[in-house]
């Protein structure tokens, strides 16, 4: 079996995969998470939703947005609340997206957008919360992405996927594909990839390039652990073409790996008026700081709200022990939803990189800055 040892950053020494661990109170200590690629047709639908969204933004900052889309075999639908100045082909937009993803089969695209209920409006206009709702978030000190070795680690394998396709690395790849990851005793032991390929390749060739140019410059030595590819024997047909995708149905790919509960609402396709993406990113922001300014070396917070109220009904945080940090989120945090969006800068278009390999964890999001508090 794989054999992971205790460090403060993911590397390879004599074909060991290395992470920190210390006890947390948070994260079981047998876990399996996973990661699917941009391809998979869920990730299609929240692609095309945050690129609407985006496509919003660009031209009205405040623009209020709720778009989904549902999508397969030949047919995507894209409906959704909108209120914005802006002007968005949505069909067009998202078919040029489904090329850049990878596909060339035609879609029969239905868009269905109205405007935003008056009803919500006028609560989130004087500065109130879009929805109701509860919102988690969490870091740790485990990796420098500050969180937990599997997921970093199975969102490289999918990204991983992705680049060896797109850099014409490995011709046979196609866009779909999944990554599963189990860790056991702070030990990696069980790889599972799952990946759409041309017709032609034969499952031995596949083992083997997954082996050697995915698996291994992530610094896993795939002899170590026990090893899954493409477990059904083959995976030719992919994408909308053999399945359908919905926007919203890969919450836990998108936040924790189901390690951290999740208050049910997703992300893409919102706007930051809906606290349900907002204030889970506030959540994360705050976890992530107390833990980087070593206030502790696992860090939970919980915020929840009423619809069209600013002031949250409850803010908790708490350290891996279980010590209640809540005095530092409320001092040092201003959690109402429009110091939200001003904190984070909020009314960007910068939420499509969002919607593929998770919501944290990469450079550059602003609820991933490190700050002193």
């Amino acid at each position: 079996m794989g054999k992971i040892i205790v460090a403060h950053h993911l590397s390879r020494k004599e074909g060991v995969f290395i992470i920190t661990n210390h006890y947390n109170m948070f994260i079981p200590t047998t876990y399996t998470v996973e990661s699917v690629t941009s391809g998979h047709p869920d990730k299609v639908c929240d692609q095309i939703s945050d690129a609407s969204l985006d496509a919003c933004l660009k031209e009205d900052p405040k623009s209020r947005v709720a778009v989904e889309a549902f999508g397969g075999h030949g047919h995507l639908v894209i409906g959704g609340e909108v209120t914005s100045k802006a002007t968005v082909n949505y069909a067009e937009l998202a078919r040029n997206l489904y090329r850049d993803i990878g596909y060339d089969d035609a879609l029969d695209i239905a868009v269905y957008v109205a405007q935003q209920s008056p009803d919500i409006s006028q609560g989130v206009d004087t500065g109130g919360a879009g929805d109701q709702g509860i919102m988690y978030g969490y870091a740790t000190d485990e990796t420098p992405e500050h969180l937990p070795a599997g997921i970093v680690l199975v969102h490289k394998l999918t990204k991983g996927l992705e680049d060896l396709r797109k850099n014409k690395i490995v011709s046979w790849l196609k866009p779909d594909g999944k990554a599963q990851v189990t860790m056991q005793d702070n030990r990696l032991t069980t790889i599972l990839v799952s990946t759409e390929h041309d017709e032609s390749v034969t499952q031995d060739e596949i083992r083997k390039t997954i082996s050697e140019k995915l698996i291994t410059p992530l610094g896993v030595d795939p002899n170590s652990i026990e090893l899954f590819v493409n477990p059904t024997g083959k995976f030719v047909m992919g994408g909308f073409e053999a399945d359908t995708g919905l926007t919203g149905r890969k919450i836990m790919v998108d936040t924790y790996g189901g390690l951290i509960q999740h208050g049910g609402g997703c992300f893409s396709g919102k706007d930051p008026t809906k606290v349900d993406r907002s204030a889970a990113y506030m959540c994360r922001f705050v976890a992530k700081n107390i833990v980087a300014n070593k206030l502790a070396k696992t860090c939970f917070v919980s915020v929840a709200y009423a619809i069209g109220h600013a002031e949250p009904l409850m803010i908790y945080a708490a350290d891996e022990t279980g010590k209640d940090l809540s005095v530092i989120a409320k001092e040092k945090f201003d959690f109402r939803p429009q110091a939200i969006i001003e904190r984070l800068n909020l009314r960007r278009p910068i939420y499509l990189q969002t919607a593929t390999y998770g919501h944290f964890g990469k450079q550059g999001l602003p609820w991933e800055e490190i700050i002193t508090i």
